[in-house]
């Protein structure tokens, strides 16, 4: 997970919008802010992204 990846999960979580295990949401909130990036990261590494709402690491 790069620093830009865990930034723009870190600005989703910021908005108070959505549980963050709701990953379909999650990755529409991201699309809206234009964070193409963590939409394309959470179809292909979901399991890491669940880690790090977990536990904080990466």
């Amino acid at each position: 997970m790069t620093d830009k990846i865990r930034e723009q999960i870190l600005a989703v979580r910021k908005t108070g919008r959505t549980n963050m295990f709701d990953v379909p949401m999650v990755q529409y909130i991201a699309n809206e802010m234009r964070f193409y990036e963590l939409v394309i990261f959470l179809e292909e590494h979901r399991s890491e992204y669940v880690n790090f709402i977990l536990t904080g690491e990466s």
